[in-house]
């Protein structure tokens, strides 16, 4: 071979080589917070067929887990806030829970489930939170990475805390100055002393959507990742971009409290498609395909340059009617793809092409919707509209919504039908008085979908929504019985 093309095939391979230590992963977050979730065995295929290889979990659901063996997806799996208090009392509890959780997912030989984080929290610091869970973090935290050890699995497994962005205080101004707010500081410091001894990256959400609701400083340009917005001044540095200002922001807290090297992940990123103005497909498109080009570009940030994020996590994978909506009808909204797990537009995860691929197979209910019937005194209609959505998923009627502009009585329609089909179209669940009826024409219409439910078995239904709440009520047993 010629010396010059010797040197090319150099130049190629130590290239690409360095692109796949600095260019940092991308996963998505998968929720099941559902009434009728879609199996974890069609996720997994969702995940494979569109080459997704990270996930994030929000709790340690065991068929989501078992669904995940042998895919080589690897996992990051969580700990909903409500355990914290018993894992941080015992001891007992933690090692119960990961031998429940971890170990019996990772045994020696065979297909195994790939777990590489245990996320203690889910945003524990969250100022809607209060001080509820501050005293327990750490203890929690501390006891879990014992029983990792304990297992032999923490040179596997990294134990983290996911932390909200509103952990910070900073005025998006020309100010470098930025701290963790008063109340979370002090814990905070013993989070990334544990962080820096572990060697685990520090865990946080950037939400570039929330930060546009929230300061109208910032523009829907500068969040979009749009080349005609208005840059701004930070830490003495310019910026293009929302993302890069927020994550400067995290690195110059840490920074502030020591931990100018310490790896970033960002747990949770995202642009939701319904349920407030500007939660739409097509701007949530051009969101995440201005982020995928940013951290594939490798440029880093202004404060980090060509050293992007360790790992990124776009929250999320499938949409979720039972989300808290405390802060925004949004929130039921953020997936890559709706709750049957149809892709709501184009962007490369890295299957190769702009087109995302869909879950095949899915089973719904029969087609049929439930509607207002015209023909009957329709003036108490809204009334049991609002007793409709009070108990199912009307999000998207929201100012700005998909549905937000449909007329009255249609609009009636469409809470009635989202009760019904919460409901697994039972036809009591259609009564309303007298008002519903229920149909077999499609009443959707433009850009308002009225939906059919996902076919789910009703023992199945309540394994999967009650398992968080079983492993909660063993852990606090147990915590109960080891503490006295």
């Amino acid at each position: 071979m010629p010396p010059i093309s010797c040197f090319l095939l150099l130049t190629f391979l130590f290239t690409t080589s360095t692109l796949d230590v600095v260019v940092g992963a991308v996963g998505v977050n998968w929720g099941t917070m559902a009434s009728h979730p879609l199996p974890p065995l069609k996720v997994v295929k969702l995940l494979k067929s569109n080459n997704i290889n990270k996930v994030k979990l929000f709790d340690a659901n065991s068929d989501v887990l078992q669904s995940l063996s042998g895919s080589n997806v690897a996992v990051t799996v969580g700990i909903p806030n409500a355990m914290l208090r018993s894992l941080n009392s015992s001891k007992k509890a933690a090692d119960s829970w990961v031998h429940d959780n971890v170990t019996r997912y990772i045994p020696n030989g065979g297909s195994v489930t790939r777990i590489e984080y245990v996320a203690v929290g889910d945003e524990p610091f969250h100022k809607s939170y209060g001080e509820q869970f501050h005293p327990f973090v750490i203890g929690a935290a501390m006891n879990i990475q014992a029983a990792l050890k304990k297992a032999k699995l923490d040179s596997k497994v990294k134990v983290v805390v996911p932390c909200s962005f509103d952990s910070f205080e900073t005025g998006f101004n020309t100010s470098s100055e930025v701290h963790f707010r008063p109340d979370v500081n002090k814990t905070m410091t013993e989070l990334l002393m544990f962080l820096g001894k572990l060697g685990s990256p520090f865990f946080v959400t950037i939400s570039p959507f929330i930060t546009h609701l929230e300061n109208k400083n910032i523009s829907l340009d500068f969040s979009l990742f749009r080349e005609t917005a208005r840059p701004h001044s930070f830490s003495h540095k310019t910026y293009k971009n929302s993302f890069d200002l927020s994550y400067d922001t995290v690195v110059t807290a840490l920074s502030s409290a020591g931990y100018p090297n310490m790896d970033i992940v960002v747990a949770k990123i995202g642009w939701p498609t319904d349920g407030a103005a500007n939660a739409s497909s097509n701007l949530a498109e051009t969101f995440i395909k201005g982020l995928i080009n940013h951290l594939r570009s490798n440029l880093g940030t202004p404060l980090r340059p060509h050293k992007p994020p360790l790992e990124t996590y776009i929250l999320s994978l499938l949409d979720e009617d039972q989300r808290s909506i405390a802060s925004g009808n949004f929130e039921r909204h953020w997936g890559l793809f709706t709750f049957d797990g149809q892709a709501k537009y184009r962007v490369d995860l890295g299957q190769g092409s702009n087109s995302l691929v869909n879950a095949q197979n899915v089973e719904y209910l029969s087609s049929k919707w439930c509607v207002v019937n015209n023909n009957k005194d329709l003036s108490n209609a809204s009334a049991s509209a609002l007793e409709a959505c009070a108990n199912a998923d009307c999000t998207a009627l929201s100012p700005g919504g998909s549905c937000f502009n449909i007329s009255w009585p249609s609009n009636i329609s469409y809470a009635f039908n989202s009760y019904y089909q919460q409901h697994d179209q039972r036809a009591e669940s259609c009564d309303f008085a007298g008002l519903g009826l229920i149909t077999t024409v499609d009443p959707s219409m433009d850009h308002c979908r009225f939906p059919i439910e996902i076919r789910i078995s009703h023992a199945e239904f309540h394994r999967l929504c009650n398992f968080q709440w079983l492993i909660l009520l063993v852990t606090t047993l147990l915590a109960a019985a080891f503490s006295v």
